[in-house]
């Protein structure tokens, strides 16, 4: 009994002390830092969880709340009457909480919060999505803008029609791919560590009969052997490269040989093997190197949110101000029809007072056939954008049929502001800080380099320091055939302690009774490296593809900004000009009418100048649309588009924005719909 104690003290002393052991070895990072990933993932992904109770959550998959495919309560209490009244902040506040776009891009940050991750658990790295969504062109797109078409009216009247009734380049989306690192991956380096912990268990009976053609080995010619295995391990990897396996190995056997001096006899094990990396493998940078990236990533997939944030807000403010300029275009068709039917009608009583030739009535009535298919046009430029801009903005405009049937009035109108102060230098520098897919190129370029430590890695010997401990324990029951048979010549002590049951193999195990302690080195050294050297000659290639491409990116946006500086300068100016140009032929228009009057001009003169004056006031609509693209592609440029729309990534990421809309016009005092 004192003995039995006395293995008791011992086993529950060296089982603390194992258990101790294990604490020290594992880094902090194995345990708090996958708790802090999930919490991480959670954060960042607030419609990804993780599952927990029985069973446990490492076994079940997280849950991912459905896509809801409604719109948000704003767009209905902005329509009145039919009418959608649309404020450009409310435009854009629509773009964050339903435009599909944007919705997209927040599931490609949730996926970088589930790759670093999966790193954290030593895993490779699936990727990230770099692509962003450009919103549709629409009729007022970078060519072909029907603003730009000449006027009807003129001394031979004519209008003009689209050959094609429907662009699809006008309405379908484009992409652009911010990724610059080329499309072959990157080596994989030395194989990462599983940091997640492994259990294995196993558990295996066998009876078997079995015939043997003599009696020296078991002493008996038909062996009858009942056995039963319970193996258990550990498996753990860690940041410097070490792998740690731990195995308890359990034997019960029970056979009717007669040469046993034990029978039945249980045969257990515990070790614990530890590999430690020298060269290839080494290192808590490199064996981490997957979490880095991960976490750049993360970044980066903020960056590309962020640009499609402002690629969506941009288009939609480009959608709203070309709806305004057709609105004011339509308007401009509408007066032109105006003024033709008043020549029309004041030509039909001189001609029906004799003053006036017949053949004037029939050139009015062609310049009024003109003005009205001109108009007929333009109204339906308007609704064409109409829907394109509704497409922008909601998420199922399509199945609302209060939605569907409304008309938009845009609240907004548009206007001239002050030019950039700065010099082009301090805007191009200010531009380079500013351009989330600048950053998120550098970043990448970071992850090559990351990428490259690894692959160079894989050029060093294979070079392992490995130690194995492991204790042993038997036990079991004096087999009666030795105790019964005379002279046979081995005596009771053979064993010392072996007779009893499992607690006595625990015993011996916990007391080392019977160790095993080997350490050694093992090499592998090839004669030719021809593989790491190739892998790390092309990786190094990559990168260098990556810092031209990161300079070609700086030179674009350096391009861009003074593009669009100049771009601004230039349709500003020519705004000023149609302007002035607008005013002088409306007085050119009041001066010949009047001469028109007391018979000292023709109606030819009337009409050509009418055609100057609607022609002029079409191009400084024209030029005014041209200044406000001018002064969104200056704000995407310059990468201040969030900022001055009033703008912040968390209310994009959420899809909730929370500024009050504009309040809508009154039914009463709303502008009667336009004609269909």
């Amino acid at each position: 009994m004192k003995q039995l104690n006395h293995a008791q003290r011992v086993l529950s002393a060296r089982t603390l002390a194992v258990l101790l052991c294990f604490l020290q070895i594992s880094p902090a990072y194995s345990q708090n830092s996958a708790q802090n990933a999930t919490q991480n993932a959670i954060d960042r992904s607030p419609q990804v969880t993780m599952n927990s109770g029985f069973p446990r959550k490492e076994f079940q998959p997280g849950s991912v709340s459905s896509t809801d495919f409604h719109d948000s309560t704003r767009i209905d209490s902005l329509i009145r009457a039919g009418q959608l009244y649309l404020s450009l902040q409310d435009a854009i506040a629509l773009a964050l909480e339903n435009n599909l776009d944007i919705e997209l891009e927040r599931y490609g940050v949730r996926m970088a919060g589930t790759d670093t991750y999966r790193a954290q658990g030593g895993g490779t790295l699936r990727g990230v999505p770099l692509t962003v969504n450009e919103t549709s062109a629409g009729l007022g797109g970078p060519s072909g803008s029907p603003l730009l078409t000449t006027a009807a009216t003129g001394s031979t009247p004519q209008s003009t029609v689209s050959v094609s009734v429907t662009d699809s380049q006008l309405i379908d989306e484009g992409q652009d791919n911010l990724g610059i690192t080329g499309t072959f991956p990157f080596a994989s380096g030395p194989v990462i560590p599983m940091f997640d912990p492994a259990f294995t268990a196993s558990i295996f009976g066998q009876h078997s009969q079995t015939p043997n053609p003599t009696t020296l080995t078991t002493g008996t010619t038909d062996l009858i052997s009942n056995n039963f295995t319970g193996n258990i391990g550990y498996l753990q990897g860690f940041a410097p490269g070490t792998q740690i396996s731990a195995g308890f190995q359990n034997m019960y056997q029970n056979e009717n040989a007669l040469n046993n001096y034990l029978k039945p006899y249980t045969l257990s094990s515990l070790g614990i093997t530890v590999t430690q990396p020298l060269l290839r493998g080494f290192g808590v940078d490199l064996n981490r190197r997957f979490i880095h990236i991960a976490k750049n990533s993360e970044k980066i997939s903020d960056y590309v949110f962020q640009q499609q944030a402002i690629t969506t807000v941009s288009g939609v403010i480009r959608l709203y101000d070309d709806l305004v300029s057709f609105i004011a275009d339509l308007q401009v068709k509408r007066d032109t029809l105006a003024t033709a039917e008043r020549l029309l009608e004041d030509n039909q009583s001189k001609v029906t007072e004799g003053t006036l030739a017949p053949i004037e009535a029939t050139r009015a009535e062609a310049q009024v056939a003109a003005s009205r298919q001109d108009e007929i046009n333009s109204e339906g430029f308007v609704r064409q954008q109409e829907l394109i801009l509704k497409n922008a903005l909601s998420r199922n405009w399509g199945d609302d049929p209060l939605l569907h049937d409304a008309r938009i009035v845009p609240t907004d109108t548009l206007s001239t502001g002050p030019l950039p102060a700065e010099t082009p230098a301090q805007i191009v520098a200010a531009a380079l800080d500013h351009r989330p897919e600048y950053q998120a190129a550098k970043l990448q370029l970071t992850n090559t380099e990351i990428n490259l430590k690894g692959t160079k890695n894989e050029l060093r010997p294979e070079l392992d320091l490995v130690g194995n401990f492991e204790s042993s324990g038997l036990a079991g029951d004096l087999n009666p055939a030795f105790a019964n048979l005379p002279g046979s010549g081995i005596p009771v002590t053979a064993l010392p302690g072996a007779s009893g049951g499992y607690g006595t193999v625990l015993g011996q195990i916990f007391e080392g009774k019977y160790p095993s302690v080997s350490v050694g080195i093992n090499l592998t050294l090839p004669v030719r490296n021809r593989i790491a050297q190739s892998d790390v000659a092309r990786d190094q290639l990559q990168v260098r593809q990556t810092e031209v491409r990161l300079k070609q990116l700086e030179n674009q946006i350096r391009t861009e900004v003074e593009d669009a500086l100049i771009a601004l300068q230039r349709t500003r100016s020519a705004y000023e000009a149609a302007t002035l140009t607008t005013r002088l032929q409306e007085q050119s228009l009041e001066i010949e009418q009047e001469k028109f009057a007391v018979g000292l001009s023709t109606n030819f003169l009337v009409i050509q100048y009418q055609s100057y004056v609607a022609q002029a006031r079409s191009t400084e609509v024209a030029t005014l649309d041209a200044y406000a693209k001018a002064k969104v592609q200056f704000e995407r440029a310059t990468g201040q588009t969030l900022t001055n729309n009033n703008v912040t990534i968390d209310e994009a990421f959420k899809g909730v924005v929370n500024r009050v809309s504009s309040p809508p016009v009154p039914p009463t005092a709303a502008p009667a719909p336009a004609p269909r």
